[in-house]
């Protein structure tokens, strides 16, 4: 047969291979056995609307904005942006994605026959014990062959569910992504506002310890000229040193919450986009629209990550089912085979197989039954872990709304304290430079003032920071594209 006859008819044989291929591809997942997904109810009533005053009139009703609007500061929309580009863990996050994004096409690449070609030339001589009439012979083989590897129809979705598995795991990864840079977005701001309030600290510190040198000068003189006792004098010293180690431990918080913004920013921040006091209007005035629907917390990463494991124990139980059941696998070649290269296309050397399996499960010893358990057992777990995450998120953003209820009244309590121990120290100190009071009077008036004025700055902190909070727990507001 000339090779002009061979080709074509190799030509057809190669067709009917893949038409087998195709027709094995239309068979696969004719049956899949695991439970039909339903999503679980709630543990917890999601209806309610939240209410808070309306932050601005360009936002919506029932809508979050995006942290690029939420945060006001440009220095610390810049801050923000330096740690999305930098942040370690966050580019952990996105490269875990990337690979589990690989392993759901590696997983995919099941549901689909490997086909490769092949060549192939052996040469061998043969014993001459082994030969008729007793010579030794050389022989030589060559071969070229079209191959479908062992692929398993897929008749019982036991494939379609390990792909399902992996793509969950994906989606999963993603989520942990949106997490960690809605995560990462809040502790960079929580970070830059607390280095604001240590700047007010150290600021406060610094202004106390000028007062107290400055009344330790005039108690040293009224000392001197016999006015004063050494127990006022040494009284007063004391404050001095107080003072000192208050400015101390300002410049050390200073210098650790620098630091942990550094870490998190995983870069150096440059000085001019850091705070250098309290700064109340680095967000929005207020936290969310009014209306907001509660149900907006069932799109918060870490719930819609718990939905995607729960997904994939459903499709765990689709994988252990199907080990009950036979499977069936096929293997396939076409090819030419001759003793000698160049006659290797020529007609009547064309070769085939076609070979397929079966394998039926007759004993496992109790493996399969318990692999089924397990996975319903594992299921109902994600069950528990999905209802857990659903009522986390609403205890957080509870605790929140309640801190946001209370806070702005905390303020304002704590600034008519600070106005009051300010007025008592001024009459504490009119008194004594007229000789009414002691200086003890002065000093308790001034350790008053001074606990009131640090108070003042950590309630102040503590409004900025249960804004930031809120807007966390929420889910961060919409999603957008993550840094290159």
């Amino acid at each position: 047969m000339s090779e002009k006859v061979f080709a074509p008819r190799l030509a057809r044989r190669t067709f009917l291979a893949a038409s087998a291929a195709s027709a094995a591809l239309m068979l696969t997942g004719c049956l899949n056995l695991a439970p039909r997904y339903e999503k679980p109810a709630a543990p917890t009533e999601t209806s309610q609307d939240w209410a808070v005053s309306p932050r601005d009139a360009g936002v919506k009703e029932g809508e979050l904005v995006t942290w690029d609007k939420f945060f006001l500061d440009e220095r610390l929309r810049k801050v923000i942006e330096l740690a999305l580009a930098n942040n370690r863990d966050l580019r952990q996050s996105m490269l875990e994605v990337e690979r589990l994004r690989a392993l759901y096409r590696v997983s995919r690449a099941e549901l689909f026959p490997t086909v490769g070609a092949q060549a192939s030339a052996t040469q061998s001589r043969s014993s001459i014990d082994a030969i008729q009439p007793g010579y030794p012979r050389h022989s030589h083989v060559y071969a070229a062959n079209l191959a479908m590897s062992s692929y398993e129809i897929d008749f019982f979705g036991k494939i379609r569910n390990m792909n399902e598995q992996a793509l969950q795991a994906f989606f999963a990864g993603e989520d942990a992504r949106r997490s960690a840079q809605n995560t990462l977005i809040a502790e960079v701001a929580t970070e830059w506002l607390s280095i604001g309030a240590d700047q007010a600290n150290l600021d406060l510190a610094r202004r106390t310890l000028e007062s107290q040198t400055a009344s330790y000068g005039l108690v040293e003189k009224s000392y001197n000229a016999g006015a004063s006792n050494r127990l006022e004098l040494n009284q007063a010293k004391e404050t001095v040193a107080t003072a000192k180690i208050a400015v101390q431990t300002a410049i050390a918080s200073l210098e650790q919450d620098q630091n942990a913004l550094r870490l998190l920013v995983g870069a150096e921040v440059p000085a001019d986009l850091l705070p250098k006091k309290i700064e109340l209007g680095a967000t929005l005035p207020a936290t969310m629209p009014a209306g907001l629907p509660s149900q907006v917390l069932l799109r918060r990463p870490d719930i819609s990550s718990a939905e995607r494991s729960l997904r994939s124990a459903n499709a765990n139980i689709g994988v252990a089912r199907a080990a009950f059941f036979p499977s069936i696998t096929l293997t396939s070649s076409i090819g030419t085979l001759s003793t000698d290269m160049s006659n290797l296309f020529k007609g009547g050397r064309g070769t085939w197989s076609f070979a397929p399996a079966i394998s039926l499960p007759i004993f496992t010893g109790g493996a399969n039954e318990a692999n089924l358990e397990a996975a319903k057992i594992y299921q109902k777990e994600q069950v528990a872990a999905y209802e857990k995450a659903i009522q986390t998120a609403f205890r957080e953003v509870n605790d929140a709304l309640s801190t946001e209820s209370t806070i702005t009244k905390r303020v304002e309590a704590q600034d008519e304290m600070v106005k009051a121990a300010e007025a008592a120290y001024d009459v504490a100190d009119l008194r004594y430079k007229h000789g009414v009071d002691n200086f003890l009077a002065v000093l308790d008036s001034q350790r008053t003032m001074f606990s009131a004025q640090q108070a003042q700055i950590s309630t102040r902190l503590a409004r900025a920071v249960s804004i930031v909070t809120l807007y966390k727990v929420l889910g961060g507001g919409q999603e957008i594209a993550p840094p290159a």
